[in-house]
Order: structure tokens, then sequence, then C-alpha cells
């Protein structure tokens, strides 16, 4: 049987039929991560023997009749900054290394009750500080669509696997794009949903109040079938939301076949205007749109003034959140500890000299600079306003329209050390990053090949927050009409 893009609806249909055993999935998977990953090298670890127990186990209950849920035997993969029960959480660092994990994060800990399957970590820029998943301390994860392009970042192994078809479904997280970005750079379906709207208990913090994990998929429906598994409120998590959730794949198999008449879509002429902004994303832009416009979808100019302070103000805030967070990682606490040091200063030092990369120091040391005394109020207050600012002006132009969309990127995806630069490598994000600092929920959804390149190129669905419900239907309806039906890299 042919695995390839194959998603976890398909698989759960086929496990209830009984055309399928869950150690037949897992093991087609565990052969095909063994194939094609030294070439992708999207996975940092993984234990068959635990894989297929747990497999075996899920068989039997599905043979006693006591099967967790319809996906019970299904797997998915996890980015290494979520932890699992006796797995190594490392955060593609260093200093974390030989770190084991004594708890499930919430959305483990939920996946888990309804069957579904651990299959290993995937890497990630460290500590979910990147843009291109170049920043891992271990190894560069590749694109598969290209071995010499990168798959983007931070969430590039959870991205890349799906792609390479080597799980159904991962899970990410996305701080200022990190789930979006790769999902556009791998020609897969990526959700950051509604800030709050799934537990970060078990999340290896980057930045509080933007972080939220979501998952990467194979299309709009498998996207919607995780939320409704790993949301809702979470007592062990203080950012949790209240309100109800569920619901979001009955809302996709009940917008099947209808059209998008009534519904109008804001497009933000800063996104379009975009310096940097290549043809071939504006090309599947249009394309895009006139998908949309033959279902019914009504297009309104809008406005998001404030999106050229984005940026910005995203690296001012996630900065001085990374280096309040990352404090704790000093070689007494938490984290390797350099052995050579002859004191508690030197300790310091060393441990985090030697346990964080590049891309890491250059964030903590910015983030303490901005919340250094004097400079509080220059950068960090002024960025928490502006970040007022963002929010209001989605608050605006969701008035006027019920959905907003955009480019994913402004480019697809890059080659290999194309961005030396650190200012040229955080504008990869420049489409992403306002929804995070807003809080609202956004997916990216493939809509194109960039005929020059073969690369994929996609477009992102933003919607007030708690809105995911609308916003999968029109994901779905588009995902149904583009013209591309297939996306699938010739590994």
């Amino acid at each position: 049987m042919n695995y390839s893009n194959i998603t976890m609806h398909k698989l759960s249909d086929m496990l209830e039929n009984n055309e399928i055993t869950s150690v037949e999935i897992c093991t087609n998977y565990i052969d095909r991560i063994e194939a094609v990953d030294s070439k992708v090298k999207a996975f940092l670890k993984f234990d068959k023997e635990i894989i297929l127990k747990a497999a075996k186990c899920a068989d039997e209950r599905r043979k006693n009749g006591k099967a967790l849920s319809p996906y019970d035997g299904v797997p998915i993969a996890m980015k290494d900054n979520i932890t699992v029960t006796g797995e190594t959480c490392s955060c593609a660092s260093k200093i974390l290394e030989p770190v084991e994990a004594p708890y499930d994060a919430t959305v483990v800990e939920r996946l888990k009750n309804n069957g579904l399957i651990p299959l290993g970590r995937l890497n990630m820029d460290e500590f979910a500080m990147g843009s291109s998943c170049e920043n891992s301390a271990f190894q560069k994860t590749a694109n598969p669509w290209d071995l010499d392009s990168v798959p983007g970042g931070s969430s590039g192994g959870s991205a890349a696997s799906v792609a390479a078809s080597e799980v159904p479904v991962s899970l990410g997280s996305d701080t200022g794009g990190s789930i979006r970005q790769p999902a556009a750079f791998c020609g897969v379906v990526g959700l950051k949903p509604t800030y709050g709207r799934v537990s970060r208990y078990g999340l290896i913090a980057f930045a509080s109040s933007l972080d939220q994990i979501g998952p990467i998929s194979n299309d709009v429906l498998d996207a919607a079938i995780i939320l409704d598994l790993i949301g809702g409120n979470d007592p062990k998590d203080s950012t949790s939301l209240n309100d109800e959730c569920g619901g979001f794949a009955d809302a996709i198999l009940e917008s099947a076949g209808c059209d998008l008449k009534g519904l109008k879509i804001g497009i933000p002429k800063e996104y379009i205007d975009c310096e940097g902004i290549s043809e071939s994303v504006l090309t599947a832009f249009n394309k895009s749109k006139e998908v949309l416009k033959s279902k019914g979808a009504e297009f309104i100019d809008i406005s998001l003034p404030h999106t050229k302070y984005a940026v910005s103000v995203y690296y001012v805030i996630a900065t001085a959140e990374a280096s309040a967070n990352l404090a704790r990682f000093d070689g007494i606490r938490y984290g390797a500890r350099d052995m050579e040091a002859k004191d508690l200063l030197e300790t310091y030092f060393k441990s985090r000299g030697k346990g964080f990369g590049e891309e890491v120091q250059r964030r903590i040391l910015l983030g303490t600079y901005v919340l250094s005394s004097g400079y509080y109020d220059a950068y960090y207050i002024k960025a928490q306003k502006a970040r007022t600012l963002i929010r209001k002006d989605f608050d605006e132009a969701f008035k006027k329209c019920d959905i907003i969309l955009t480019p994913t990127t402004p480019t697809p995806a890059f080659k290999f050390g194309a961005k030396k630069d650190p200012l040229q490598m955080y504008m990869a994000d420049i489409f992403t990053i306002a929804l995070n600092l807003a809080g609202n929920c956004g997916i990216s959804v493939p809509a194109d090949i960039d005929e020059a390149s073969g690369l994929p190129v996609s477009v992102q669905f933003i919607s007030p927050e708690l809105d995911e419900k609308n916003m999968f239907k029109v994901a779905n309806i588009f995902e149904e009409n583009r013209e591309i039906k297939d996306f699938q890299p010739n590994l």
C-alpha cells in the first residue's frame, strides 16, 4: 500500500474497517524513516520497540471492541520541545541533551488517552529560535522537496517529517510563525490555534505570551481532528481559555461541497505591497483568490497599518521573555553542567556558553538588554504598546470582513546558508508574526508550485480569536477546489 501523504482520517477508516492493523501502520512508518531520514534528518530519536509495543496494545484494544477513539493506533510525532514521559526533550540543545521528561505534556496526555502513538522526537531550531532549522545543535533538517533547501523553522522537523511521509501528522509550536512557515515551505498544512486554545503545559517555553502548540498535517481535516483532540481548558496552564472547544472536524464535514456566498475576505495591502515578496508567491496568491471567488467569496481591501512594526515588536517581546524563561538553564537548577568550572560564576558562564548555540545566546543577550534598567521603558514598554495597536488593527479589520487572506511567506523555501544576516532571516516570518502578537488563529494551506524552483507556495487564512470553525470551513473549501490536489515531493 502507498502511504505517501496519507491522512490520519484515512488510516482511521482503514483501522475501523479492519483493512489494516496499527502494527502494520507503525512498521510502515518505521521502514520509511529508516529509508529516507538519512537524507531528510527530521528525526532526532525514535524507539522502534516502544512504538511497536504501543501499536500491539492498540490492536488488542480494537480487537476486543475497546478502542479508545477512532484514531486509536495512529502514530503522531512530536517536536523536541514537547515532553513525553521517559523520552528525551532536548529542544535540540546541548544544554538539555541528556534530560528525560518525567511527565507528559497535556497535549500528549490527551493524544494518548485517545490511543494515538508518539512516534519519536523531531528536530527543530534550538529552543524554537530560528526560521530555517539550521540552528539545531545536532543536525540540519532538509526540505523533502529539495534537499539543498531549508524546511523552515522552528518546527522544521515537524513539517519535513509529514512532507516526507515519515508520519501522517505531527505536533509543532508556533511563536512567530514556527508552524505555518515551515508547513508552507514543505507543502503541508500548518495550524496556529487561538492563543490559550491549547494547553502549553509540557511545552518548553520560548516566549510564553506567544507560544502555541498546533498540528502539521496533510490536509485541513486532519488539523481540525487534532485540535478536537488536544484543545480545551487545562487547569495546569494559567493561560488556558475556558471557552468551549471542539466540533472542528464536524464543521469541516458539514461544509463539504458548500460555497462561500456571503463570505467577506479581507486583503491587507501591507502584505501584498511588501518589499521582497516574490513573483511566484504573488502568482499563487492571485490564483487562490480566483478559486475563492469562484465559490462566491467577496474580497475587501483592508489595512493593517502597524504591520510594519511587527517584526521589531516581536523581537523585543520574544527575546525579553526568552531571557527570563531560559535563565533557569544554568548548570545548577537545570541543564548540563560544565565540570571544569572552578566556582559558581564560572559554572554559569561555561555551562551556558557551551550549552547554548549562537542564535540562542544572541536572543538572550538582546532580551536581557531590553529588560535592563534604563532600556525597559525605551524598548520593552514601547513594544508592548505597539503590540496593542497591532491587535487593534486586526479587531478593526474583522469589523469589515469575516476572514483575512495573505501569503504565508514572502518567498518559497531558500537554500541552506542563503540568509547569513540574522535580520534577513527574521524577515522570513514577516507574514506570520503579527498573528502571534494579536493572539488570533491562522492556518497555512498549500496553494501552488513555483515553476522555477519546483517548490510549494502556500496561503494563510486568518480568523478572529476562537473562530477556528469558520476558518477551517473556508480553508477546506479552498483545499477541495484548488488546481493542484496533491502536494507530494519526489524524494
